[in-house]
């Protein structure tokens, strides 16, 4: 298992940098992975995005279609991209947490 070391804290994540443990998931992680990934603050539209994608997560199991989660914070694609350099499922779910989503390349 492959590690990943952000200001000191190391975290086990698969080859592709996702956490292989949701459950240590919390804000200060989001933090430190969003930094890792060029990101240097959260927003309210950062958060209303992880938001969605923790819960679609924590209800069903896996990562919400891009659709609904530009649907559900009112956002464009594009405006996700803005947000999230490395896009919805590089990006903002590996800041939320979640594991690599299937489709996910």
């Amino acid at each position: 298992m492959a590690t990943l070391e952000i200001q000191g804290k190391t975290f086990e994540v698969d080859g592709d940098g996702f956490l292989t443990d949701p459950s240590i998931w919390n804000e200060d992680v989001a933090k430190l992975f969003a930094e890792a990934d060029g990101i240097t603050e959260l927003n309210d539209k950062h958060w209303a995005i992880i938001k969605i994608i923790r819960d679609n997560f924590e209800e069903k199991g896996n990562a919400p279609m891009v659709r609904t989660i530009c649907k559900e914070t009112g956002l464009k694609l594009k405006d996700i991209y803005e947000l999230f350099p490395l896009g919805p499922a590089r990006g903002a779910c590996r800041v939320a947490g979640l594991p690599k989503p299937d489709g996910c390349v």
